[in-house]
């Protein structure tokens, strides 16, 4: 009996190993191995720009993109990349920057940043919003272009102004706590904005789109509700204590939703983003840390896709509008940075805050992603992929130009 048990194992084990050696012949094809060699070397330069980024204190998010451009079509090492791959990454890659976004935030926080901060926001949405709405318009673009131009030059990049709080020491200043005022601010107005454009975009009828909005807002309204109650049931089934399950958990939770929300026509990203904000505590703090690294892989690949998307020879024609917008969104940005130092004594402190929030970045890209193909007159990613570098080097310049005073 042992021996036939052998014997089938045996018999087993050779029939699995040539089941295992079809699949890893299939695999080790020529087209497969060359993509495979082509999308490791992609994320080795990444990984090695984003070291020699770190170690100049320099956000690496233009420097992606720039790569992205060069692997690109009409690039200067154009790749043949898997665009299945990369488009399924860089999917991944904005809904990680949403969950982890999420993550950083309570309801509390949401709260008492809409109630200090609900002035400046006004302002900002007026002197940043408004204005690229309006451009839009008398360029002809119609309203998608428009309500897609306005998203872009509102929203400032939560994770460059991080880093650059970060890497030059700006923590514990109060510059950077009122600027943070301001980028939770934005975070939350994306909220009904994006299921706005995602309507808007996809042609649905107004009675559609305001119910779409709706929607959007009761559902994060209850999100806030059930975080501000400490979400503790929904909590009690999550152990920060076994990162394999947590990180599983949280992150397919994230997906699930995304692609929902995708399926009934709600924005993914915001979906995510409200995961994120279920969570509070210990669990949030667990599943920030461990999420972070797939966040920062996956994020790379986003940036990268957009810039691969982009063709570097219809960056000469938008670079005069981008230039425009960009000397409007410092200057927009300026006025709010002024709104809230208004009553603090070093004069300098607007043009930190403003060196904090004039960085555009990410969310500029999911939302030009998002209005790409309806804006069919101008070269859309083009146009954000140069204001994102063009406002991302502004920004650091303004930091490192007012940061002998800054106080830490």
């Amino acid at each position: 009996m042992f021996r036939n048990s052998l014997e089938a194992f045996s018999s087993h084990s050779v029939g699995d190993n040539g089941n295992m050696h079809f699949i890893l012949q299939a695999s080790g094809s020529a087209e497969t191995s060359a993509q495979l060699a082509e999308i490791g070397a992609a994320l080795l330069v990444l990984g090695l720009v984003a070291l020699v980024a770190n170690k100049l204190k320099f956000s690496v998010v233009p420097l992606y993109l720039l790569i992205g451009l060069a692997l690109g079509e009409g690039g200067l090492i154009p790749l043949s990349l898997s665009e299945e791959f990369l488009n399924t990454g860089a999917q991944i890659g904005a809904i990680m920057l949403l969950l982890l976004l999420g993550l950083e935030y309570s309801a509390y926080d949401l709260a008492k940043a809409f109630k200090e901060r609900k002035s400046a926001g006004v302002v900002d949405f007026l002197a940043n919003g408004l204005p690229g709405f309006a451009v839009g318009l008398l360029l002809g673009w119609g309203l998608p272009g428009a309500l897609a131009l306005g998203g872009i030059t509102y929203v400032s990049s939560s994770g460059i102004a991080a880093q650059l709080i970060k890497e030059m020491g700006y923590r514990r200043s109060e510059v950077s706590k009122r600027a943070i005022g301001v980028l939770v601010f934005e975070d939350l107005a994306l909220a009904p904005y994006l299921p706005l454009l995602t309507s808007v975009v996809l042609g649905v009828g107004v009675f559609s789109g305001l119910l779409t909005v709706s929607l959007a807002l009761a559902i994060t309204g209850l999100v806030i509700l059930v975080s501000f109650r400490g979400s503790s049931r929904f909590q009690k089934f999550l152990d920060p204590n076994e990162p394999g399950g947590l990180l599983l958990t949280v992150f397919g939770a994230a997906l699930l939703a995304a692609g929902l929300a995708d399926l009934i026509g709600f924005s993914g990203v915001v979906a995510a983003f409200l995961i994120g904000l279920l969570l509070t505590g210990e669990v949030a703090e667990a599943a920030r840390s461990r999420l972070a690294p797939i966040r920062d892989i996956f994020a790379a690949i986003f940036f990268l896709f957009f810039g691969i998307t982009t063709n570097p020879a219809n960056l000469p024609a938008v670079l005069p509008l981008a230039s425009v917008i960009t000397v409007i969104g410092v200057a927009g940005k300026y006025a709010v940075g002024w709104w809230v130092t208004r009553d603090l004594t070093d004069k300098q402190s607007a043009w930190r805050v403003t060196g904090f929030l004039t960085a555009r970045g990410e969310f500029s890209m999911v939302i030009a992603a998002l209005a790409a193909p309806v804006v069919l007159n101008v070269k859309l990613q083009a146009l954000t992929l140069a204001y994102v570098i063009l406002t991302a080097l502004i920004a650091s310049i303004l930091l490192r130009l007012t940061r002998s005073k800054l106080e830490r």
